[in-house]
C-alpha cells in the first residue's frame, strides 16, 4: 500500500508538471519527458531547514495545483477561443460559460457543472499538496539516494538540452511551468495596462462632433439592415470540405438578387475574436474601437462613444430597431447602441423548439422583424441591427428552410427539430462537426438572402458579415480571424460610393480582396455615406 501510494504520488506530480496547456499537445509522449521544475523542486525541498521544509512542501504543492488548474483553463480556452486564459480579463467569461450551460442544459445542468468544477479544483489542490508532502518526506528519509537520483536526472536534463534530444517530436527536457509563469507574468502586465491604453484610443473619435445633418446623407430614405451571421468565417468560404456547398449558395443567391435588381460587393474584416465572444465583435464593428475583452466592452458601453447604429438615430431620419434572439435577460446595452426598440428572445412571438443554443431559427426571427417593423404601413426609413444565431455552436440540431407563408408561431419547427441530429451524434468526430457547421451556415445564408429576395425593395440596403471564425475543431486551428462582409443594394449609387474600396463584385469576396481590421469599418462607412469630419 505504501509503495502504491508513493507511485501514485510520483505519477500525479509528473502528470501535473508535464500537462500541456493546449489540447493539440495532449499526447502520450507529452508525459514522457524530464520536467526541470520537478528536479529543482526536489533540490529546494532537500536543502530547506527542517522547520521550513513542510511549509515549503505545502506551498509548492499548492503552486503546482494552481498551475495545473490554469493549464486546464487554457485547454478549455484553446478548444473554443484558440487562445490562453487571461488571468486579468477573462474571469467574466466564466459567467458567460455558465449562462451557456443554463441555456443548453437547464439550471440543473449548470449547477452540476459548477459543482463539478469546484470539486475538481479542490481535489487537484489537495492531491498535488498531499503528493508533494509525501515525496518530500521520502526524499529526506532517503537523502543519500535522493541526492544521487537528483544528480542523475539533472545531468540527463542538461545533456538533453545540449544535444537537442527529442522524443515523439517534443524536446525530452521540459520546462513547461517555468515557461508558463514567464508568459503569464508578461500577460498580466499587458492586461493591467490595457485599460489605460483603451482610454487613450477611445478619446480619439473623428465623428464625435459631426453635425447630425452631415451624417449618412448618402443613405437618406433607405432601409439599412446590419446583420451578423454567427460564426460565418473565412473557413466557410475557403476550406475545401465546406467551400463547394457554401459557394453554391452564394452563387445562387447572387444570381437571384441580380434578377431582383440587387447588386453586391464583398470584402474581408479581421475580427478581434475567434471561436466565441460574438458581442465583442459586434461592438468592435459598430464602435470603431478594438473590443477584444470584457473590460473594454464594459468601458465602451458605459461611455458616450458614437456607434454606427447610434449615428442613424442621431440624425433623426431613421427609426432604429434591434433583433437579438440570443438575448434572454435585460439588455441595457441596446440603449448604448442607439436602438429605439429591441426584440429579444422573449419578444419574437416564437412558440417552437430551440435548436441547441439558438432559441429562435433565423428564418423565423427575420419574418418576425418583417411583420413587426419592415412591413409596417406608413412607416419612415428604418435601420435595424439583426443578429442571426442558428449557426451558433454546437450546430445540433440545425433547422432547415420552410415555407415563409407557413411559419406561423414557430410550431412548424417541432418536426424539423425531432428529425435533426443531437449534439452527441454531431460531436462524435470532427468531420461530422464540420458538416453540421456547414449546414448551419447554409441555412443562415438561405434565410437572410431569401428574405432579401422575397421582401427587399428598391430602398433596401443590406450589410451582412460574420462575427468571428468558428471553433478550432472546424477551422483546423487556422490562425486566420477573417470574416466575410458584403453590402447589397438595389440603388447603384449605394455601391458607387464604395467603388474605391477594392471589394469583389458579388457575395463572395476574392481570396486577395482587402482585409481590414473590423474596427476600421465604422469610419470608412460613415465617410463613404456622409460628409467627412471638418469639412
Amino acid at each position: 500500500m505504501t509503495i502504491g501510494t508513493t507511485v501514485l504520488a510520483v505519477a500525479l506530480l509528473l502528470g501535473a508538471l508535464l500537462l500541456p496547456d493546449q489540447p493539440d499537445h495532449l499526447t502520450p509522449t507529452a508525459f514522457v519527458r524530464l520536467p526541470a521544475e520537478g528536479i529543482l523542486l526536489a533540490v529546494a525541498l532537500l536543502v530547506l531547514p527542517p522547520r521550513a521544509r513542510r511549509a515549503g512542501a505545502v506551498a509548492a504543492g499548492v503552486l503546482v495545483g494552481l498551475l495545473t488548474l490554469l493549464k486546464c483553463l487554457d485547454i478549455g480556452f484553446y478548444t473554443v477561443l484558440f487562445r490562453p486564459f487571461d488571468l486579468v480579463l477573462d474571469w467574466g467569461l466564466l459567467g458567460n460559460a455558465a449562462d451557456y450551460l443554463r441555456e443548453t442544459s437547464g439550471r440543473a445542468g449548470e449547477l452540476a457543472a459548477i459543482a463539478g468544477a469546484v470539486l475538481l479544483g479542490v481535489a487537484v489542490l489537495v492531491l498535488t499538496t498531499g503528493a508533494t508532502v509525501r515525496l518530500t518526506t521520502l526524499l529526506v528519509r532517503h537523502s543519500a539516494r535522493s541526492v544521487r537520483g537528483i544528480l542523475v536526472l539533472g545531468t540527463a536534463w542538461i545533456t538533453s538540452v545540449v544535444l537537442g534530444l527529442h522524443h515523439g517530436g517534443q524536446p525530452l527536457a521540459a520546462a513547461l511551468d517555468a515557461d508558463l509563469l514567464g508568459d503569464r507574468a508578461h500577460q498580466v502586465r499587458v492586461s493591467l495596462a490595457d485599460a489605460r491604453l483603451f482610454r487613450q484610443q477611445a478619446a480619439v473619435d473623428a465623428f464625435a462632433h459631426t453635425p447630425p445633418g452631415r451624417l449618412l446623407t448618402g443613405l437618406r430614405g433607405k432601409d439599412v439592415l446590419f446583420t451578423f451571421v454567427e460564426s460565418y468565417g473565412r473557413s466557410a468560404i475557403e476550406d475545401p470540405a465546406m467551400a463547394p456547398r457554401i459557394d453554391a449558395v452564394l452563387k445562387e443567391s447572387t444570381a437571384g438578387l441580380r434578377a431582383a435588381g440587387f447588386t453586391a460587393r464583398s470584402g474581408w474584416l479581421r475580427s478581434p475574436v475567434t471561436g466565441g465572444g460574438s458581442w465583442l465583435a459586434h461592438s468592435t464593428f459598430l464602435s470603431g474601437l478594438w473590443i477584444s475583452n470584457q473590460q473594454r466592452f464594459r468601458s465602451l458601453t458605459s461611455s458616450d462613444r458614437a456607434t454606427l447604429t447610434g449615428s442613424f438615430r442621431r440624425t433623426g431620419a431613421w427609426r432604429t430597431a434591434g433583433v437579438v434572439p440570443g438575448v434572454l435577460v435585460a439588455w441595457p446595452e441596446g440603449r448604448f447602441f442607439g436602438l429605439d426598440h429591441v426584440y429579444d428572445g422573449h419578444h419574437l412571438g416564437y412558440r417552437g423548439p430551440d435548436f441547441g443554443w439558438s432559441q429562435v431559427p433565423d428564418q423565423f426571427a427575420l419574418d418576425t422583424f418583417r411583420r413587426a417593423e419592415f412591413a409596417r404601413r406608413g412607416r419612415g426609413p428604418l435601420m435595424a441591427e439583426i443578429i442571426l444565431t442558428s449557426s451558433h455552436y454546437p450546430w445540433a440540431p440545425v433547422p432547415r428552410m420552410t415555407d415563409w407563408a407557413k411559419l406561423g408561431d414557430g410550431t412548424v419547427f417541432q418536426q424539423i427539430r425531432r428529425e435533426g441530429k443531437s449534439q452527441e451524434e454531431v460531436w462524435r468526430d470532427p468531420e461530422s462537426v464540420r458538416a453540421a457547421y456547414r449546414a448551419s451556415i447554409e441555412y443562415s445564408l438561405h434565410s437572410l438572402l431569401g428574405f432579401l429576395q422575397r421582401y427587399g425593395g428598391k430602398n433596401t440596403v443590406l450589410v451582412f458579415l460574420g462575427d468571428h471564425q468558428p471553433v478550432p475543431t472546424v477551422t483546423g486551428n487556422s490562425p486566420r480571424r477573417d470574416v466575410p462582409v458584403s453590402i447589397v443594394a438595389h440603388d447603384p449609387d449605394v455601391l458607387d460610393r464604395i467603388s474605391g474600396w477594392g471589394w469583389t463584385e458579388g457575395l463572395k469576396p476574392a481570396a486577395n480582396a482587402p482585409v481590414w481590421p473590423m474596427d476600421s469599418f465604422r469610419d470608412r462607412f460613415l465617410k463613404a455615406y456622409g460628409s467627412e469630419p471638418g469639412r
